[in-house]
């Protein structure tokens, strides 16, 4: 009778500590960089520089945005962001769709949308990649609403920016701020939390 209520204790154990492990797999992983607290994106309105149409961060809602800030002639960090972005959309597989990938230009002067254009090919982003560009007057405040500085303009080949890439959720809020150290399949994992989320 006690060999049978041992075994029948220890058979509970096991549905308690398999159920334990199947509710901490299924729980949502946390989001990696830097938490922004879930405040309002600041919109926006530029100019896709290979579509030529007209894009507002706000007409983005509904799906998840990864924006970032870079320039078509960047030795180093832009073209590590947008082969970042590349592989990410790969790894999201049909999740990708629900994901639009957006960079702001920082250089005003040379990134025209022929520059875009073959940043863009460069770095084979076509679906859901949007390159916005503008005049100085247009981009600067856009600069200021993300905390990105940029040293356009001073004649130098290179231009300083922040490497930031924003990541906002479904409703339009800034959800996390990830940096260039972060790997694509960082990045493709916290994609994919904010667009398994409704």
């Amino acid at each position: 009778m006690m060999a049978h209520m041992l075994g029948a204790m220890r058979c509970i154990a096991r549905y308690i500590a398999l159920a334990l492990l199947a509710s901490t797999a299924c729980a949502p992983t946390a989001l990696v960089g830097t938490d922004l607290e879930g405040t309002e994106a600041p919109d926006f309105t530029l100019t896709d520089g290979i579509s030529g149409q007209t894009v507002s961060l706000s007409a983005l809602r509904g799906g998840v945005v990864a924006l970032a800030f870079l320039y078509t002639n960047c030795p180093d960090v832009c073209p590590l962001t947008a082969s970042n972005f590349r592989a990410a959309q790969r790894a999201l597989g049909s999740d990708a769709g629900a994901v639009t990938f957006v960079a702001v230009s920082v250089d005003p002067d040379r990134d025209t949308p022929k520059a875009t254009q073959d940043f863009s090919a460069a770095h084979d982003l076509r679906d859901n990649w949007r390159y916005l560009i503008g005049g100085r007057a247009q981009l600067a405040p856009v600069w200021a609403a993300y905390g990105i500085a940029s040293s356009a303009g001073s004649g130098a080949a290179t231009v300083a920016h922040n490497d930031a890439i924003y990541l906002i959720d479904r409703r339009g809020r800034e959800r996390t701020l990830l940096h260039s150290d972060r790997s694509a399949s960082e990045l493709a994992a916290n994609l994919r939390i904010l667009v398994g989320e409704r």
